[in-house]
């Protein structure tokens, strides 16, 4: 341990004295859990770990470390894929305590929650209330809202309900120096002036540790229609999603592309998956509907799967709940069983939802040239122009070459995603995963504005350093 760490955790004792008791991890066995992210690609060190209960207790460790220059993590769930949550030497400041759901409103549609509340736990709340919190993704059984919006998170129900910056209508947090900013409100409508809650969603835990959340909530669908169709080609299933925008309206809620490697990952899985259609198809769709009230959505459902008949190959429309679970769970074996057991590269790239299936072309066709021994996996959210690309290593890859084969693999993609106009970044965010690639291609006066930003913020640079456009790490955490 260098010089300038023991002096920090030496310095770390004063705080320790300050907070009750159990409020800081310091042993190694304990604060180990909080050095790597879900991805597995990232671990690091932690200084110590403080798990505040409120936001007065997070001010007084955010004022503590202001003073002395010690350097902060925020951490949720740990559920990120880019490191942006991985200590580097730093102070961690774990949310998990703070867990409580403060209130749901079925009349302001509002509710509000601590950022520390499991997102799971929140939508619970809200289907109590007969209404739901849209955020839908695999990891809501243990991300935690405040990691949800600071990486403003996406998932299925995008395409209706928007990213989680279009359901937040307050905020509170604490900032770098420890003084708490209260914007918690439930308003739908509030003009005045800069609107602070934007600066803090997506900002990936650099500007400030969001510490509650008012989020829009909605009546909860009384029908939910689910369907999977075969396509003869990705051109063939933008054609029918331009279809079920106008046929369906604002009542299509998720619109998932699968293409076939994706299902034969699934059903080789498990056993208890068999093939969903009776014909193999290049090219699937999974598609929900819902809505409640007097609309027949069963009835619109069926009468546009008769007009687009000319489109599709095979379908299936699930008849309970019970089967259209069983239709998601294709999905989510597929993200789970995807690397045979071992790495793989994830991407999280977006293009205009009218280049897609031109995307996806030109990105497979350049992989099978360079690395034709690779597994292309290609799924995504086809209503917001999100594709996850992810690339299988070779079999029998030595594990010494993958990390470069990952790196020159992601380096095409992103080729094709610039010849696109596209994004590295659709709802990952930058973390450290992604910062190199990301700054190759900002633009100088972004560059200005973003870090004019983060130092009227953070003028001693101590949150969440070195995260998206920071002074680049050089050691503390190993992408492995």
């Amino acid at each position: 341990m260098s010089e300038v760490v023991n002096r920090r955790v030496n310095t770390l004792d004063a705080l320790v004295a300050q907070l009750p008791d159990g409020t800081f991890l310091t042993s190694p066995e304990l604060i180990a859990p909080y050095s790597g992210d879900w991805s597995g690609e990232y671990r690091g060190s932690a200084l110590a770990v403080a798990r505040p209960r409120n936001r007065d207790e997070v001010s007084v460790v955010m004022a503590y470390c202001h003073a002395n220059q010690i350097n902060v993590v925020p951490q949720g769930g740990l559920t990120g894929l880019v490191g942006g949550a991985v200590p580097r030497q730093e102070l961690v400041v774990s949310l998990e305590r703070m867990d409580r759901v403060r209130s749901v409103s079925p009349i302001d549609f509002s509710l509000v929650a601590e950022a520390g509340c499991v997102l799971q736990n929140a939508k619970d709340r809200a289907l109590e209330a007969d209404c739901i919190l849209p955020i839908t993704f695999g990891a809501q059984g243990s991300c935690r809202i405040g990691g949800n919006i600071a990486t403003n998170a996406g998932g299925f129900n995008v395409l209706r309900y928007g990213m989680t910056r279009d359901l937040v209508l307050g905020l509170e947090a604490v900032l770098p120096d420890g003084r708490i900013w209260n914007g918690l409100k439930t308003l739908r409508k509030n003009n005045t002036g800069y609107d602070l809650k934007q600066l803090f969603i997506g900002s990936e835990g650099t500007l400030g540790i969001i510490t509650a959340a008012a989020f829009k909530i909605f009546p909860r669908p009384q029908q939910i229609e689910t369907v999977l169709i075969g396509l003869g080609s990705v051109e063939d299933a933008m054609a029918l999603y331009a279809r079920a925008r106008r046929d369906c309206s604002d009542l299509l809620t998720a619109f998932e592309l699968i293409l076939r490697v994706g299902i034969d990952i699934a059903v080789s899985a498990r056993s208890d998956l068999l093939d969903p259609l009776s014909q193999v198809c290049p090219v699937y769709v999974l598609m929900e509907v819902s809505g409640g009230g007097r609309i027949d959505v069963r009835s619109m459902v069926e009468g546009f799967l008769a007009d687009a008949a000319e489109l599709i190959i095979d379908g299936t429309m699930a008849s309970s709940e019970a089967q259209s679970q069983r239709l998601w769970l294709l999905r989510e074996t597929m993200v789970e069983a995807q690397g045979r057991g071992g790495r793989y590269l994830r991407s999280d790239v977006s293009v205009s939802i009218s280049r897609l299936a031109e995307f996806i072309k030109d990105a497979l066709i350049e992989l099978n040239i360079r690395y034709p021994s690779a597994l292309p996996v290609t799924y995504g959210h086809v209503g917001d122009g999100n594709v996850h690309l992810n690339v299988v290593p070779p079999l029998n890859m030595p594990p010494e070459d993958i990390d470069a084969f990952f790196h020159a693999a992601e380096a095409t993609l992103f080729e094709v995603v610039d010849r696109h106009d596209g994004s590295i970044s659709a709802e990952h965010g930058i973390g450290l995963g992604k910062r190199g690639a990301f700054l190759q291609r900002v633009d100088d006066v972004t560059l200005d504005i973003a870090r004019s930003i983060k130092n009227s913020f953070d003028p001693h640079q101590i949150l969440s350093q070195g995260r998206i456009y920071g002074a680049r790490a050089t050691t503390e955490v190993n992408s492995r």
